[in-house]
């Protein structure tokens, strides 16, 4: 076995592939980020061969991530766009004909990527989203009021943060409230479909033996989502209504309405990374905020720095933690020879602590400016939602700040256990509210 770095004790050529594409590894956020920052600093664009993967190169510097992010017609979504183990993508080729459960936006290339975006694209500017600010700080105060009356102690992500974000995509897709149990659960499980928590929890619902099963079933889980969603549109093919559903039920592309895997597909991407991705940033936020009571005695000091905190709590948690391109031609990255059909991770949480780029980047600093993180991407795959969740996690901290006295954990907290998308899974606090 290769000697291990003298500065990253526990991680040699040999090992560092298993490694990165490892859920409990990326759980553990000291060990992944000496990882990334091993990978930095030594091979910044690394051919990554782990057990029971596909090869690729992971790319872990700012600059390249970037490059690759913007060049859109030489690194393509379609062929492949998470990390999945090999049994997995056969798995979902035997159930669907495809490597793809479903096929959203993000596992799109223009032309189809562009028309499909076109839907929705006004519903997530901010002069819409304006009109949605008081509801969104309406929908804020109703989980603050709830935190309040837990009696000076809860679990922030489980009874406030899943919940407050959900609340709001539900609102702008037109779901009735007493359906947000069930499509928490089953985000949580198409994002977590490994995490043993989440497994655990999908066979008692299923009255399936615990532990029988490692993951949770996918077959089952997209038919949920198709019976589910299905409804929903021929609910709002009949019966039109001001809300995203019908935007995305009665959609026209190229003339034709919208295909039923492209509605479910839609469906899916909006209910799950607009509300997955939020309460991670959230709850990641708070906790750093309890970490670092200077900060937060900053931040209530002055509000007017929220807009920058945001960013921070953003850049600090990247809760979506990579993203695959495939090359179409030979060309360079980093100094290596990419070949056309070679796969790339893009490892976003790497790139937003990047030395190069971001002073002293393990300090959250909620006056940190300029912030250039690339936790929403960039190019034509820039994140469809980003201004929704920066309003929502405003609206929430707007409401929960000046009314906290303090505020401090209550046991540890737990991150979940997945390599894509992933934050904290419990965040046990008390506290006193005004």
């Amino acid at each position: 076995m290769a000697d291990a770095d003298p500065k990253f004790p526990g991680f040699s050529r040999d090992t560092i592939d298993d490694a990165i594409v490892n859920p409990e590894v990326v759980a553990d956020e000291g060990e992944i980020h000496a990882l990334y920052a091993q990978l930095r600093a030594e091979d910044p664009v690394h051919w990554t061969a782990p057990q029971g993967f596909r090869p690729f190169w992971s790319v872990t510097r700012h600059a390249d991530i970037t490059t690759v992010s913007k060049a859109n017609d030489r690194f393509v979504n379609r062929l492949r766009t998470y990390l999945t183990p090999i049994e997995a993508e056969q798995q979902i080729k035997s159930m669907t004909g495809d490597t793809h459960l479903f096929r959203t936006l993000v596992d799109l290339d223009d032309p189809e990527h562009r028309e499909l975006r076109r839907l929705t694209h006004d519903w997530f500017l901010p002069p819409n989203l304006r009109q949605l600010e008081a509801k969104i700080a309406e929908i804020a105060k109703d989980h603050v009021d709830r935190m309040a009356a837990m009696g000076g102690a809860c679990d922030f992500v489980n009874e406030v943060a899943l919940w407050y974000p959900l609340r709001v995509i539900m609102h702008l897709l037109g779901v009735p409230p007493e359906d947000e149990p069930r499509m928490l659960r089953m985000t949580q499980e198409i994002f977590g479909a490994g995490d043993p928590d989440v497994v655990a929890r999908s066979q008692h619902l299923n009255k399936m033996p615990i532990g029988t099963e490692q993951q949770v079933d996918l077959l089952a889980l997209a038919q949920e989502f198709f019976a589910y969603f299905g409804a929903i549109t021929a609910d709002r093919r009949a019966n039109p209504r001001d809300d995203l559903s019908t935007v995305i039920a009665n959609g026209l592309i190229d003339g034709q309405p919208i295909g039923e895997l492209q509605a479910m597909s839609y469906y899916v991407i909006v209910a799950t990374a607009g509300h997955d991705t939020t309460s991670s940033t959230a709850s990641g936020g708070l906790l750093q905020l309890i970490r670092d009571p200077g900060e937060l005695a900053k931040l209530k000091a002055d509000m007017s720095l929220l807009p920058s905190a945001v960013e921070e709590m953003i850049r600090w948690v990247t809760p979506v933690k990579h993203f695959m391109r495939t090359a179409t031609e030979d060309c360079e990255l980093g100094g290596k020879p990419i070949k056309a059909g070679d796969g790339l991770a893009l490892f976003y949480w790497s790139g937003n602590r990047d030395e190069g780029v971001f002073e002293d980047p393990f300090a959250f600093r909620v006056d940190r400016k300029p912030n250039p993180h690339i936790a929403f991407g960039h190019g034509v795959h820039l994140c469809l939602g980003l201004h929704l969740a920066r309003m929502e996690i405003r609206a929430l901290f707007a409401e929960l700040l000046p009314r906290l006295e303090s505020i401090e954990l209550a046991g540890e907290p737990k991150n979940s256990r997945a390599n894509f998308v992933s934050g904290l899974k419990t965040l046990p606090v008390r506290y006193r509210m005004r």
